[in-house]
């Protein structure tokens, strides 16, 4: 296989049939050329999905509350619905072995200050199991613990852009910092995942902000992740519970649909699921697709190629050529053509990909790119299929007689 005859004379072939040589590396660049820039698209696609759930737990349930639109049990519409400590303690003791973390939430606008810096940023009150329902990431320090709720400690933990506009030339940490005239301790700096809007957010204990902003135990909204061992009828099944509870302790129609309001994250992630799902298929069938004409159009290009050679081959076997050396030649001009025309494919895909990437944004396509392994596979199936496509005709016209081939028109 090292022969370094064979190799010259395999590279004077293909340089003395230029035309034959691009016509079958263009049906495999071609083909490879498309694979890579279909799958390329559709892991952009899958990226985006992935980057709306990437700020929150997949398996997070959201409890608002507003106000009812019908009149229920002699009470009348337009009636506000008001959580309060009651209510997250009922849910996280009515459906422990259901709940995985839970944490209520209170929102707040905060004009925060440190030395001459000032900025304004969104302020959340919040029970310790907040950190992973929000997927929040500590870079220094800590996040708020239950000591903080029992003691209503003034502490925050802020986000690592806060943390870049008001403290420029030293760290936050142990610094305290001022929001609407109050001071508050500096516990710790988180990054997330979400972007710049989640990393300008300061966080605080939510005992904290009822007794300093109100004097009171109402909360806005009530957060849970559910046992992830559920699956997703069982975590549908749980919502609907939920809602239906949350609905009769408030004396609330159950038709109302504003008035208690529960958003499972499980709906949107099996629609993801499903979506992307189904968009692998068609991209798999349209890949193969692609594939398998490639295959085709470089076996069609081979048993021509073949043929064109009968008097060649005829010439070689008359001058003591064995067909073992006839069919590897042939096969290995057909592997090379083949291995460097899908580099090619893939190099030129790749290069696709990475010029409109910045355009494909305004599409919903983030990071579109493809792996190296599923290209190379999908070179390696065309360089097998060339080899198979050249051998059977190869090796039929090697058992032709000399005499024979030199007739062959």
């Amino acid at each position: 296989m090292f022969d370094l005859d064979l190799w010259r004379e395999i590279f004077q072939s293909i340089n003395k049939n230029r035309t034959r040589s691009l016509l079958s590396g263009f049906t495999v660049a071609f083909a490879i050329l498309l694979f890579t820039i279909l799958f390329g698209i559709a892991n952009g696609l899958k990226n985006t999905f992935a980057e709306a759930f990437v700020d929150d737990a997949n398996n997070s349930i959201f409890i608002r509350s507003g106000r009812t639109t019908k009149a229920h049990k002699g009470l009348q519409a337009g009636r506000r619905i008001q959580f309060k400590n009651e209510d997250f303690n009922y849910v996280k003791d009515e459906f422990g072995n259901k709940v995985e973390f839970i944490t209520a939430r209170i929102y707040r606008n905060a004009q925060a200050s440190f030395r001459n810096q000032q900025n304004s940023y969104n302020l959340r009150a919040v029970h310790p199991d907040h950190q992973f329902l929000e997927k929040t990431k500590i870079k220094e320090g800590r996040y708020i613990n239950q000591n903080d709720l029992q003691n209503r400690t003034k502490v925050v933990v802020i986000g690592r852009l806060v943390e870049e506009d008001l403290f420029l030339k030293t760290t936050a940490i142990g610094k305290y910092i001022n929001l609407n005239g109050i001071q508050y301790k500096v516990v710790g700096v988180f990054t997330d995942d979400g972007g710049d809007n989640e990393e300008r957010i300061i966080y605080m204990p939510v005992t904290t902000a009822q007794h300093l902003y109100g004097n009171n135990d109402y909360i806005d909204q009530i957060n849970l992740t559910y046992n992830p061992e559920m699956d997703y009828n069982q975590a549908l099944a749980f919502s609907t519970l939920l809602t239906r509870k949350l609905k009769d302790r408030f004396s609330v129609a159950r038709s109302d649909q504003r008035a208690v309001r529960v958003r499972n994250m499980a709906e949107g992630t099996k629609q993801v699921d499903a979506m992307t799902g189904g968009l692998t298929v068609i991209i798999l069938v349209i890949g193969f697709g692609t594939l398998i004409a490639g295959i085709v159009g470089i076996s069609n290009i081979m048993i021509f190629i073949v043929k064109e050679r009968t008097k060649e081959i005829g010439i070689r076997k008359a001058l003591g050529a064995s067909p073992r050396s006839i069919v590897s030649i042939i096969l290995l001009e057909s592997i090379l053509i083949t291995a460097i025309a899908g580099y090619v494919g893939l190099v030129i895909g790749v290069g696709v990909l990475e010029l409109v990437k910045p355009y494909l944004v305004d599409y919903f396509i983030k990071d579109p790119g493809v792996s190296n392994s599923l290209v190379i596979g999908a070179t390696i199936t065309l360089i097998v299929a060339g080899a198979i496509a050249g051998y059977l005709p190869a090796k039929k016209a090697s058992k032709i007689k000399p005499i024979v081939a030199l007739r062959n028109d």
